[in-house]
């Protein structure tokens, strides 16, 4: 047989072909392997020629390191990273980008004894349209308006919680980071080898800090604070998707901001630039870029809500008067404002006496221990500027799906879902089952937040009924006590129960504890689909989980082990990587707190030309980026179940066999073994019998149905059966 590579333009030469595995059995190659020849009437293309040859496994390379991931092929066969394999030769088409170049420090490879399987040290990303199960993805999470600051020309100052510097001058915009900063930097995200980014609410906001997101105002309009003119929502989805990265769009549907929706429904305030605080008096009002009095500093007319529904009196109001000097009579009381000290209220509270019922709930706000029952937390307002939609209600589920169904078409690839629990199950599932429709395959994921195990009336502790967990939104049955009694909802949710275990095990250097939460996997309808994580912008494994991981460096980098060898899809928060703000509150707790002192301060400093090759070098940074390239090349670490767990406080076990799920292949079926504070003897049996081989280590051991190694600390032993060998460079916690 004959076999033909196209070299990649960024490859050096020679580039080689070493080969193994031979069908009928012949010699096969020490690495790196032999030279191909270039094949004239193809330029950029080599072959090599196999005499008497019906099968065979190899490995391309170039005198840099670079290489592809072992394959295997029976008869002639061309091979190029963009097209993968072909029977014939290329025809002619229009030119192609190549993969894009990774770090110098992937790309090194290193002399393997002879016959021995080398390491993969690069794995490209395949066509986004082909990969059609989004557990193979890993999800990088970030805020946009706190990642990377690409045009200053939109920042804009939240009218609270401003910082000043020592000179009293506002510094760290709120809004700061955008889409022309993410453009910037995708290939960060892709270098550390994530292939999905989860960005925060894209759509306007409206609220005194809005900056998250999370205060929806109008869900067909991309909030102009995140766009610039060469930097558009689109220009991003377009420049994720060249990179082979997906876009998942952060969705609210349970509440909107304090000020309705625009164009189709008002909720009645007073504009807030004639609002005087208590002692004050219009116009001097000094707060940063807020000179005069607290209305939108950037537009003209110093007002935050342009809602075609207002009343007109308020319309007048918005397109006059910037000052806010001429006086107002409030239509509810018949008193006139600007008027120091008025009742607050008036500017930023809600009434709900006044809601529209056709828009939203009528039934006060949550508080007490309303936080643990369904009526209120599905019925009531989360917070003054976050106010509850009426969801069942058709005008509101139309407006809603509509909206994010053109954001589908633009091309994101998936939704996550906010406060997801605020909204009973099979009403919510109208909106996910909506989109899917519109977009069949498409993956959509919940947050449903919960402090301990979250199994409801399963018990385990738990203060909260089935119908408000995570596993309840799972599943389609209706039996509080038997997740069994529904199947599959096909609406996943962020693994909340197993982040709950985090804060009693890896913050304190232990696994103990977390095969308990494991065994409940039955629960779930498809657990493989979870999303896991250490830390988000809301919590973190420590204490009252209000803070970013402040554990040692050792313990983050064995519950990442965990996270990316166990079921689930991964997802790290932006800035895990370098212990970004580690110790920090995850938000703003103290009366005077601002966001440069939390969890969510602006990163972009570390990823500024003259920083960021300190940030790629951080020992957490190049662990999560070799984890993400050794799941990218095990199927089995993306799809299948666990069975088998066995923990003992410093060490697991368990084996992820996605053998009777898909063909036999290859990566199909893996031994993990975790250490975590000191080395571990990992002894395993009841396996399939065969060659296993480390992707850590690049061991290899025949096993006739059981395992027995060794782990060092805070590292992994993943052995694959037929598996490819090392997978990428040692670092500090994995070797």
């Amino acid at each position: 047989m004959t076999i033909h590579f196209k070299r990649p333009s960024d490859w050096q030469e020679p580039v080689m072909i070493h080969f193994w595995g031979r069908i009928p059995a012949g010699d096969i190659t020490e690495w790196p392997g032999v030279p191909m020849s270039a094949t004239e009437e193809h330029p950029g293309w080599y072959h090599y020629r196999l005499q008497d040859t019906s099968r065979i496994k190899m490995v391309f390379s170039d005198a840099a390191g670079r290489q592809s991931p072992d394959m295997t092929r029976e008869g002639d066969g061309w091979f190029a990273f963009d097209t993968q394999w072909q029977d014939g030769p290329p025809q002619p088409k229009p030119e192609q980008s190549a993969p894009t170049a990774q770090p110098d420090h992937l790309q090194k490879s290193t002399h393997r004894p002879a016959g021995a399987k080398p390491a993969i040290a690069t794995l490209p990303l395949g066509p986004i349209e082909k990969r059609t199960d989004f557990r193979e993805e890993t999800i990088y999470f970030l805020l946009t308006a706190r990642f990377n600051d690409g045009d200053p020309s939109n920042n804009f100052f939240c009218r609270d919680r401003i910082c000043f510097d020592a000179n009293g001058k506002a510094v760290d915009p709120h809004w700061r980071g955008d889409f022309k900063g993410l453009i910037q930097r995708l290939d960060y995200i892709h270098d550390l080898g994530f292939s999905a980014i989860w960005i925060t609410p894209p759509v306007e906001n409206r609220s005194g800090l809005d900056y998250h997101g999370y205060h929806a105002y109008d869900w067909t309009r991309i909030d102009p604070r995140l766009e610039s003119p060469d930097a558009s929502y689109q220009d991003l989805i377009n420049a994720a998707h060249s990179k082979g990265i997906k876009i998942i769009q952060d969705v609210v549907i349970n509440h909107s901001c304090q000020y309705g929706i625009r164009g189709k429904v008002h909720i009645d305030h007073l504009p807030i630039k004639y609002y005087v605080p208590q002692g004050s008096q219009q116009g001097q009002v000094n707060h940063g870029p807020y000179q005069g009095h607290l209305g939108n500093y950037a537009w003209p007319n110093r007002d935050d809500i342009d809602n075609p529904v207002a009343p007109e009196w308020y319309r007048q109001r918005h397109a006059a008067d910037p000052n806010g000097t001429q006086p107002l009579v409030d239509p509810k009381t018949g008193e006139s404002v600007p008027k120091p000290g008025y009742n607050p209220g008036r500017f930023f509270g809600i009434d709900v006496n006044d809601l529209d019922p056709e828009w939203y709930h009528q039934d006060g706000f949550i508080c007490g221990g309303d936080w643990e029952s369904p009526f209120p937390l599905q019925q009531r307002h989360l917070a003054g500027d976050c106010i509850d939609l009426a969801t069942e209600r058709q005008n509101v589920k139309e407006y809603i799906v509509q909206a994010i169904s053109r954001y589908l078409d633009m091309g994101v690839d998936a939704l996550r879902i906010d406060t997801v629990k605020h909204i009973e199950r099979d009403n919510l599932l109208e909106y996910v089952n909506a989109w899917k429709e519109h977009k069949p395959g498409l993956f959509v994921f919940g947050e449903n937040l919960v402090k301990g195990y979250g199994w409801g009336d399963l018990g385990g502790g738990d203060n909260g009924p089935s119908q408000i967990r995570p596993w309840w939104y799972t599943r389609l049955g209706q039996d509080p006590q038997d997740p069994t009694s529904g199947g599959d909802s096909g609406f996943p949710q962020l693994d909340f129960g197993l982040f709950s275990t985090f804060r009693d095990t890896v913050s304190k250097g232990t696994y103990a504890g977390t095969g308990q939460i494991l065994s409940m996997d039955w629960i779930y309808g498809n657990v493989t689909e979870l999303v896991t994580f250490l830390q988000n912008h809301d919590v973190g494994p420590d204490n009252d989980f209000k803070y970013r991981f402040k554990g040692e460096q050792w313990m983050a980098a064995a519950a990442y082990n965990l996270l990316w060898t166990a079921r689930g899809i991964p997802c790290l928060y932006y800035g895990e990587e370098i212990e970004f703000m580690r110790g920090a509150p995850q938000d703003v707790e103290g009366e005077k707190d601002t966001l440069e002192t939390t969890g969510r301060a602006y990163f972009g400093d570390h990823l500024s030309d003259e920083q960021i090759g300190t940030t790629q070098s951080h020992p957490i940074y190049r662990h999560i980026q070799r984890l993400n390239l050794i799941r990218r090349a095990v199927p089995a670490l993306q799809k299948a179940q666990m069975t088998q767990v066995n923990e003992w406080g410093s060490g697991m076990s368990f084996v992820r066999d996605l053998s009777q799920a898909q063909s036999s292949r290859p990566g199909n079926y893996a031994v993990i073994g975790l250490a975590i504070g000191s080395e571990q003897q990992i002894d395993i049996g009841n396996i399939r019998p065969g060659t296993y081989r480390d992707a850590v280590t690049g061991g290899e051991i025949h096993s006739d149905g059981s395992l027995s190694f060794r782990v060092r600390a805070n590292s992994a032993g993943i052995w694959v059966l037929d598996g490819p060998g090392k997978i990428g460079t040692d670092g500090v916690y994995l070797n």
